[in-house]
């Protein structure tokens, strides 16, 4: 799972990447075309390509080939299992305080 939880948050790491995702998640299960997440993120169609081929390959984005259209779509199954993977141990070192400690 680290290896996969690393890959992962790698893929978002840089604020365009980051932009994208964004932009597939508000998109919902129905995905946007390459065209469609560049109008909304102005980002360059060749920079955006390269973008696009980081996130799937850290696995936080799908992509389904429709006739000669990419459909692109955030994968929320390995979203929620990176937000588990980071969340898993939350707060299980904190010393608990007794409710007269101040």
């Amino acid at each position: 799972m680290w290896e996969a939880a690393a890959a992962g948050f790698s893929a978002m790491g840089s604020e365009a990447r980051l932009k994208v995702l964004k932009t597939l998640v508000r998109a919902g299960e129905a995905g946007l075309t390459v065209g469609e997440i560049q109008d909304r993120t102005g980002i360059a169609p060749s920079t955006l390509a390269h973008h696009l081929r980081f996130l799937a390959a850290g696995g936080v984005v799908e992509q389904e080939r429709v006739g000669r259209t990419t459909i692109n779509r955030a994968s929320y199954d390995e979203l929620r299992n990176l937000a588990q993977f980071i969340l898993s141990e939350c707060c299980a070192d904190e010393v608990g305080k007794a409710a007269n400690d101040g």
